[in-house]
């Protein structure tokens, strides 16, 4: 090796020499030159062109995917919304039902309190009338109650038994004078 480099070799020389001490051979290295080639070209082919192609499918696929989750969610906020739009009608409609079922209860109170009002003036008339007719039952009771006192006091008093003549005289002039007062 020190004579290579010292003899003024050529570098080509001292490829060679090195090469031998090292054991190079040439036809050695290119059929692994040619061996690597092929491989190279097999791998390629039969591995990494397939490898690119699953490679590029699964791409897009997750481009399609993303594509549609990207739809959905546009998809997903129309139905929200459209789902707040019902729920926002939904509650007006509620609410309007609500308010209408107040001014009916509110009408039916009233009717019903009128109804109430009128079965009570009603009652109290009925109670009036009955009270009245009781009342004059009550004195045309008394009055023949009183005039049968009076003819029975008088036959008393007088020791004389009356005639029914002067028994109905007696009571009509007693019943006109309690008319009176």
């Amino acid at each position: 090796m020190m004579a290579a480099a010292t003899g003024g070799g050529s570098l080509l020389d001292t490829a060679r020499d090195i090469g031998e001490q090292f054991g190079f051979n040439w036809s050695l290295f290119i059929s692994q030159c040619i061996s690597f080639a092929i491989v190279c070209f097999a791998l390629h082919r039969f591995a990494y062109k397939p490898i690119l192609k699953v490679l590029e499918e699964r791409r897009q696929k997750i481009a399609e995917s993303l594509a549609n989750a990207e739809k959905i969610k546009e998809e997903l906020a129309k139905a929200q919304a459209s789902a707040q739009e019902v729920l926002r009608a939904a509650n007006a409609q509620g609410n309007k039902l609500i308010e209408e079922s107040r001014q009916t209860a509110a009408k039916v109170l009233e009717v019903e309190s009128q109804k109430a009002i009128a079965m009570a003036n009603d009652i109290v008339t009925k109670a009036r009338q009955a009270s009245e007719a009781e009342l004059v039952r009550m004195k045309a009771e008394l009055r023949k109650e009183v005039g049968r006192l009076v003819v029975a006091t008088s036959a008393k008093v007088t020791g004389n038994i009356l005639t029914p003549e002067q028994q109905n005289r007696l009571a009509e002039d007693t019943a006109k004078q309690l008319a009176s007062n």
